[in-house]
């Protein structure tokens, strides 16, 4: 089991359905300290800290998830006419590292950190590429999956990509990165 960080435990709770005071219970600490240290205004034991992480645990491992499950939303995107510098302003401040291309809720491509970094490393000048269209550098769209999808499923999607969209009859409703499945592995799924 691995100790969740106190700023993983709001996410994880919200991802498995669960209430602060339904943790609490199952964690043996009340619902005020639980809203304490999820918004940062608590610094808890290390001993507390296994309690919620094992409760969480024990959650994860008896529940079968879904895409709509797990997935986060909504989604953060850019649309090919955007400029590459706003895809980078985007990831920081978002803490992300790809998006999707969307336009009238359909996905034309993806954009990745990665590329960014192996384009500069090829030579080309930041300056000028953070001024050119996100277009005419997008990479392919991510895999679609629906809403519905075990997330055992996606295991062999997210080996070849950075991330899954979910549709909703055809409209992306949200999207898992690799680190939505690690975090929810690290609950011990």
């Amino acid at each position: 089991m691995r100790i969740l960080r106190p700023s993983e435990i709001r996410i994880l709770r919200n991802k498995l359905g669960l209430t602060q005071s339904k943790l609490a219970e199952l964690s043996g600490i009340t619902q005020a300290y639980v809203a304490k240290i999820e918004s940062g205004s608590a610094d808890p034991r290390i001993s507390t800290l296994e309690r919620i992480s094992k409760a969480l645990e024990e959650i994860a491992s008896k529940e079968s998830f879904t895409a709509e499950q797990i997935m986060t939303k909504p989604i953060i995107s850019v649309k090919p006419d955007d400029k590459i510098k706003k895809a980078i302003e985007l990831m920081v401040s978002s803490d992300i590292s790809q998006m999707p291309i969307l336009q009238n809720n359909q996905q034309l491509g993806s954009i990745a950190e990665d590329t960014l970094i192996r384009k500069i490393s090829a030579g080309e000048d930041i300056f000028k590429l953070v001024e050119q269209t996100i277009g005419s550098i997008m990479d392919d769209p991510f895999p679609t999956v629906g809403g519905r999808t075990d997330v055992g499923s996606l295991f062999p999607i997210l080996e070849h990509s950075p991330a899954v969209l979910v549709l909703d009859k055809g409209k992306p409703m949200g999207i898992i990165t690799k680190a939505d499945i690690l975090q929810l592995s690290a609950a011990g799924r």
